[in-house]
């Protein structure tokens, strides 16, 4: 009971709120058109119960005239199936997709607003988590509606059955065995014996599904992406010749999708080695308890197969949960993955460093500024530095000293750390990473990228490309392009500083990023910097003596592997 208490809580917070929602007044109505039409669909099966008793006896009693008037019946019946039969394909569905849009939009801005999908990657909480929103979201819905609808058609066809099997099979007594007891609707309680046995037994069998479920998503995930891998990283791939290595580690993740694919069917046949033995003893049995009475003339053959009819109508509601175990155990996984998910995005580091927003034009700087690792290793410890405006500044250092760590800690994006950094109030800040991030879409929007409100021109745009040597592009403005996979390193680091001539920033950071160009374009770069941004404060990051006459100041993190770096002024 703990566990169908737990499975229920956690399916409420995940539900729920879709329906407290400002969705709620299409939401709702779509919830309560699904139930109305899965009850309509019961009354019909109901109806057609009787149907089945008038119909048979009209055949036992030769009454040709009764049988074209159920024949007339019946094709009411059906009209009736099929009008509920599609109004459920469209409501129900369409409840789906809207919910999964709701839900979508609710785990991005968890993932993203607070920078969560960061701290995930950096720390690892969780794994996989495009395919936690693009297909546990799906399913969740899924999922949800078909056992939510089925609980409710089961109730529902419980409660109709139960009482016309009740009332169909009458008394049974036990005196043929010497007991002086009589059992009311005794086919009732057979029903109701035989599919509680089955629940349980259908329990032992598929729980075992639960745990498999879970990591089915995860192997088939992990496949996923290393697929995507080899396809972004194809040129690398190819030049180092390492098909056979990553032939290697695929058919290694497949290997772990083989093997618990295999434990999720073996288990999966003993299920439904249960269900269907269970389903097709249940075929026979009600005909075998009302053979006597038939046969003895006591019930006809109407009767009979109302009875029949009955009593799998009530067998099935009782066994919902057999047959539909598998959407259960596939229901707790996805819950388990997507609660993952969210605790993983909100969760928030127990220290952390505040950006806080200077009033007038004063410097970027840091106050009692601690850094650290997410292994626990202090990278800096208690610095107090600034970065004067107007005076560009070169921070220098071995590799691995922390720069980067340093960079990401003044883009207020390193959650490792604690201290104050102090950002101009309202200053137009841009961070130029050595590996920049390019946008699948036109190149127009790759350089005006992240400054959607731009409203820089084409011509202000191919002016900053000719100024970082990228005049070759200007006519493929309006191409769509993948250009991550087109553009070499060099070449998406000149579109990297086309967009800071385009954003035009008070401050711009730097790190490493005219790495991946020769002496010669790196000069022109910064030279078409400081020429078209008179009025930028740059900070740059790296390690090239050439750097050191495009800055006004140099500054170097020394550290020593294992111990605590400081800032110190060359």
């Amino acid at each position: 009971m703990k566990r169908v208490g737990s499975f229920i809580g956690d399916w409420w917070r995940l539900v729920v709120p879709y329906f407290k929602s400002e969705e709620r007044w299409i939401a709702i109505p779509l919830l309560v058109g699904a139930i109305s039409l899965t009850f309509a669909a019961v009354g019909l099966e109901v109806l057609f119960n009787d149907w089945n008793r008038r119909f048979y006896d009209s055949l036992q009693n030769k009454q040709e005239d009764v049988f074209w008037r159920e024949i007339t019946v019946f094709s009411v019946l059906a009209f009736g199936f099929i009008a509920v039969g599609v109004s459920r394909a469209i409501v129900s569905p369409y409840l789906r997709l809207r919910w999964r849009r709701w839900l979508t939009r609710r785990y991005l801005a968890h993932w993203l607003d607070g920078r969560g999908y960061y701290r995930i990657e950096l720390q690892r909480t969780v794994d996989n988590a495009d395919q936690r929103i693009a297909e546990d979201i799906r399913q969740l819905g899924e999922f949800t509606m078909t056992l939510l609808l089925g609980i409710l058609a089961a109730i529902t066809t419980l409660i109709s059955f139960l009482f016309i099997l009740w009332n169909l099979s009458g008394p049974l007594s036990l005196a043929p065995i010497g007991l002086d007891i009589t059992i009311p609707g005794y086919m009732a309680w057979v029903c109701l014996i035989y599919a509680v046995v089955g629940t349980f037994f259908a329990n032992l069998v598929g729980r075992r599904l639960i745990p498999l479920n879970f990591q089915k998503q995860r192997y088939e995930a992990n496949f996923r992406f290393s697929l995507v891998r080899v396809r972004e990283n194809a040129e690398g791939i190819a030049l180092y010749r390492g098909e056979e290595r990553e032939a290697e580690t695929l058919n290694a993740r497949f290997a772990d999708v083989f093997a618990n694919g295999w434990q999720v069917l073996f288990t999966q046949a003993q299920l439904a080695l249960y269900q269907v033995s269970y389903n097709q003893l249940a075929i026979i049995f009600p005909f075998v308890v009302t053979a006597p009475g038939f046969f003895a003339g006591t019930i006809t053959l109407g009767a009979m197969m109302q009875t029949a009819s009955a009593f799998g109508q009530v067998q099935q509601a009782l066994s919902f949960f057999i047959e539909n175990y598998t959407y259960v155990a596939e229901l707790r996984a996805v819950m388990d993955r997507l609660m993952g998910l969210q605790a993983a995005s909100d969760a928030k580091p127990a220290t952390a460093i505040e950006v806080a927003p200077e009033p007038g034009r004063g410097d970027v700087g840091a106050a009692g500024l601690t850094l650290g690792l997410p292994n626990g290793q202090a990278l800096l410890s208690d610095a107090t530095f600034a970065l004067p405006r107007g005076r560009s500044t070169l921070i220098t250092g071995a590799s691995g000293s922390g720069k980067s760590t340093l960079f990401r800690a003044l883009a207020g994006i390193w959650p490792f750390g604690k201290g104050q950094v102090r950002v101009p109030a309202g200053a137009r800040v841009l961070f130029l990473p050595q590996k920049p991030y390019i946008p699948i879409g036109t190149l127009r929007d790759a350089v005006k990228y992240p400054d959607e409100q731009s409203t820089a021109t084409d011509a202000e745009i191919v002016a900053a490309m000719e100024a970082v040597k990228l005049g070759h592009l200007t006519g493929r403005l309006d191409e769509v392009a993948h250009w991550t996979n087109i553009l070499s390193g060099g070449e998406q680091q000149r579109v990297a500083a086309a967009r800071a001539l385009v954003f035009k920033p008070d401050w711009l950071f730097l790190d490493e990023a005219t790495a991946s160009l020769d002496e010669a374009m790196e000069a022109a770069i910064y030279d078409a910097l400081k020429q078209r941004l008179p009025a930028t404060t740059m900070v740059s990051i790296g390690h090239r003596p050439s750097l050191r006459k495009w800055h006004d100041r140099q500054v170097e993190l020394r550290r020593a592997p294992g111990e605590v770096g400081q800032l110190v002024e060359a």
